[in-house]
C-alpha cells in the first residue's frame, strides 16, 4: 500500500474577475495599442519590421481589413486586445473570421479579459453571417490553451507551414 505522506495543499484562489469593457479600436487608440502590441510580439517572441507595425495599424483604423477591441479597465487603461479579419469559405456562404491576435496583460491573465475579448469576437463574426470564428495557439501557451478548451471545439486539422 502506498502511503501519501505530502500535506495536502489547498487549491490556488482563483485569480480576481477583472471588470472591463470591450469596445473596438479607433484610431485615436493607438496609444493605448501599441504597448498591448509590443507585449504580444515579445510574448511569442516576434521580430517584426516597423512598417508591419505601421500597416496592421493602418488596416484597423483606415481599411477596415482587419478588426479590432481593447478591453479596457474603468480607468481607461487598456488591458488587452483582440484582431480578427474574415475571409471567403467554400463550405459555407457566410465566410469564417479568423481571431489572429489575442493577448491580455500577464497581471491581468485568468481574469476573465481573454474570454470577454474572445466572445465580442463571436459577437460580431455572428453580427457578420460568418460560419466559424477560430484561432491557433503555440502549444506552449498552457493557460490559454485551458481557457479555449473550456469555450470551443479543439479543431481536428493540422497546421503546416512554408515560410517564403
Amino acid at each position: 500500500m502506498f502511503v501519501n505522506d505530502t500535506p495536502e495543499r489547498e487549491p490556488a484562489a482563483p485569480p480576481p474577475r477583472v471588470q472591463v469593457r470591450i469596445r473596438q479600436i479607433h484610431a485615436a487608440d493607438r496609444v493605448l495599442w501599441e504597448p498591448l502590441w509590443q507585449g504580444y510580439l515579445s510574448f511569442y517572441e516576434k521580430t517584426i519590421p516597423p512598417e508591419a507595425t505601421e500597416l496592421t495599424w493602418k488596416r484597423l483604423t483606415t481599411t477596415g481589413e482587419i478588426k479590432g477591441v481593447l478591453a479596457l479597465e474603468d480607468q481607461g487603461e487598456a488591458v488587452g486586445l483582440a484582431h480578427f479579419f474574415y475571409h471567403p469559405s467554400t463550405s459555407s456562404l457566410g465566410g469564417n473570421c479568423y481571431l489572429q491576435d489575442l493577448f491580455v496583460r500577464p497581471a491581468q491573465r485568468g481574469g476573465g479579459v481573454g474570454r470577454k475579448l474572445i466572445e465580442a469576437a463571436a459577437a460580431d463574426a455572428k453580427a457578420s453571417h460568418a460560419a466559424v470564428l477560430y484561432w491557433q495557439t503555440e502549444e506552449f501557451n498552457g493557460p490559454a490553451r485551458r481557457l479555449y478548451e473550456r469555450i470551443a471545439k479543439r479543431s481536428p486539422f493540422i497546421r503546416y507551414q512554408i515560410d517564403l
